[in-house]
């Protein structure tokens, strides 16, 4: 099987909210599943940093991460991770949570706008709200781009999941072209990775994010590296549908995908 399908950079414990098995029980099933490698990523939201006790949880996750590490040596590659929501809310904040713990990768997410809730938690969406807030998610990508400090950018379509099964609102990427082109350039400027997220195909949308049209202007634009992540919070969900984001990858012009080892990308040829 291609190594790339084996390789799932992007999936949480139940030190995530969200999150439903231990690390120690999902490196058991991603060893039985044959996989060579996985990222645990945890959540982090700064915006609530300490309300939600991330101060907490993130130290949690941690160090179960590396139990299971050792207890999987020479069996799986078990790499330490984070998945920072909303950096650009509290950016000195962002860089002390980056800094305290020895991580391999960091992934930039954004799952709510300023002073509103989880996009997932928002009960209906009118067509004109879902333009305001889709050009409002994707300055902030911008910002979030341009700050820099993280080595993958997750799921940048993000809120269209929940347009579509809250509401049925279909989105028009071309509308945001010159906004995406802009994150690109600078995420290819940076040499940040595009997280290819297979978790969207589990959901009503049932789509890739980002599709891969946008995957292809990505490269257009000097975009280097992908990753691809199942954003799994159950053990059945570790590494799904990478066919489809290897398929992805492939038609965009890319030869191959990459984890992180110490913030440096390994390339995993197709």
């Amino acid at each position: 099987m291609n190594n790339c399908l084996l390789v799932d950079t992007h999936l949480h414990s139940d030190n995530s909210p969200d999150g439903h098995h231990s690390a120690m029980f999902i490196c058991e099933s991603a060893a039985e599943k044959n996989l060579k490698a996985i990222s645990f990523t945890d959540h982090c939201e700064i915006d609530v940093f300490y309300q939600d006790h991330y101060d907490r949880s993130t130290v949690q996750s941690y160090f179960e991460v590396l139990k299971a590490r050792d207890a999987y040596r020479g069996k799986l590659v078990v790499l330490r991770g984070i998945e920072l929501g909303e950096p650009t809310y509290n950016l000195a904040l962002a860089e002390k949570v980056i800094s305290r713990l020895d991580y391999d990768i960091v992934i930039g997410s954004l799952h709510n706008l300023r002073g509103l809730q989880d996009f997932y938690y928002m009960e209906h969406f009118t067509v004109e709200e879902t333009k305001r807030y889709l050009t409002e998610y994707y300055d902030e990508l911008i910002r979030m781009a341009d700050w820099g400090r993280f080595d993958t950018m997750a799921h940048i379509t993000y809120p269209l999941r929940y347009f579509y099964s809250r509401s049925g609102i279909s989105v028009d990427m071309n509308e945001y072209k010159k906004q995406t082109d802009e994150l690109f350039s600078l995420l290819a400027e940076k040499e940040i990775a595009l997280e290819i997220n297979t978790g969207g195909l589990r959901q009503p949308l049932n789509k890739l994010s980002p599709e891969a049209d946008l995957i292809k202007r990505f490269r257009e634009l000097g975009g280097k590296y992908v990753t691809f992540g199942s954003d799994a919070h159950y053990v059945e969900h570790l590494a799904k549908d990478f066919d489809k984001a290897a398929e992805a990858a492939k038609y965009a012009g890319f030869d191959c995908c990459v984890f992180f080892q110490n913030h440096n990308p390994m390339e995993i040829p197709f």
